[in-house]
């Protein structure tokens, strides 16, 4: 079992955070929400420059690694546009993305964006997706809009694991952001004339966030394995991965926001536009407890191989 990225896509993941970076970084978000009629043309070329719509993660684990490298750069800078789900596309040559939908009332962050979608649902079914035109302001919505879903005679499957890995992998860049801004702000921030970074309960708090942050960046490795490696317990281990992802994402933004303080509810501070566009990749398709129950619904009395299992080094 090799669960280690490739060089080459550690490399193609730090092109990526350089050329968003050069692109505006944080304000890139920003931007978009203030003119979202610009939500794609701020990220959507900056990538293409850089072949990120030429991968075919679903063919080659190389480029599997390399678009998994690519989300998790994409969602350090929470770029204003669904990456994971346009890696994620189906085979199908007449859509550009594929969304992981749920419920009766199925949304997600497409708002403004002239692209051709296809959905699958946790039964494996597939559909044609029409958006709706988005409710509220973008500030309010983070680019969440309802969609419809045509049903298809078509069995999407196959196409499950894929579309829940690779938005973990942009959540996991998120965390990277959120605990390196909380450190940043207890290096220089002082409290009774000593750095907050000196004290010993603000030190076991960052440790609990790394801790959580770490064990996610685990699975998120492990999960890439499992799909490259064509294993029947793929879907099994893309929703180990999201529940996994999900409690790190709630240990590690509280844990930023305490340290921040009011501060980092605050436009002026980058954890705040990095926790509120993170929402949407928490909430949808399914929540905490939502995928919980899916989660334990497939895994049965068998339960989790999981990393460690003897069976699958």
């Amino acid at each position: 079992m090799r669960i280690e990225l490739s060089g080459e896509a550690l490399e193609f993941g730090n092109q990526v955070r350089r050329a968003l970076q050069a692109a505006g970084g944080d304000e890139l978000v920003q931007a978009a929400e203030r003119e979202p009629e610009r939500r794609e043309s701020l990220v959507a070329p900056v990538l293409g420059a850089l072949g990120a719509w030429e991968l075919r993660p679903r063919h080659d684990g190389e480029e599997l690694e390399a678009a998994a490298a690519l989300c998790r750069s994409a969602g350090y800078w929470a770029a204003p546009y669904p990456v994971a789900e346009r890696l994620a596309r189906p085979v199908d040559p007449d859509v550009d993305g594929l969304l992981v939908v749920s419920g009766d009332e199925p949304a997600a962050a497409v708002a403004g964006l002239d692209l051709r979608w296809a959905a699958v649902a946790f039964d494996g079914s597939r559909g044609a997706v029409t958006v709706r035109p988005p409710v509220g302001s973008a500030r309010s919505s983070a680019f969440v809009t309802r969609v419809d879903v045509r049903p298809l005679d078509d069995d999407g499957a196959a196409d499950l694991a894929l579309a829940l890995v690779l938005p973990c992998w942009t959540l996991l860049g998120m965390l990277d952001r959120a605990i390196e801004l909380a450190r940043d702000h207890v290096l220089v921030r002082e409290q009774f004339g000593r750095p907050l970074s000196e004290f010993q309960s603000v030190q076991f708090q960052l440790t609990d966030a790394e801790v959580e942050r770490r064990g996610a960046d685990m699975l998120a490795r492990y999960a890439l394995w499992s799909i490259q490696s064509g294993r029947d317990d793929a879907l099994i281990d893309a929703l180990s991965l999201r529940s996994a992802t999900l409690a790190a994402a709630e240990t590690v933004f509280r844990i930023a926001h305490q340290l921040h303080g009011a501060t980092g509810f605050c436009d002026e501070s980058p954890l705040s536009w990095l926790s509120r566009y993170s929402l949407p990749l928490r909430r949808l398709p399914l929540g905490a407890a939502g995928t919980d129950e899916l989660l334990a619904g497939l895994a049965g009395r068998d339960g989790l191989a999981g990393l460690f299992d003897p069976d699958g080094a």
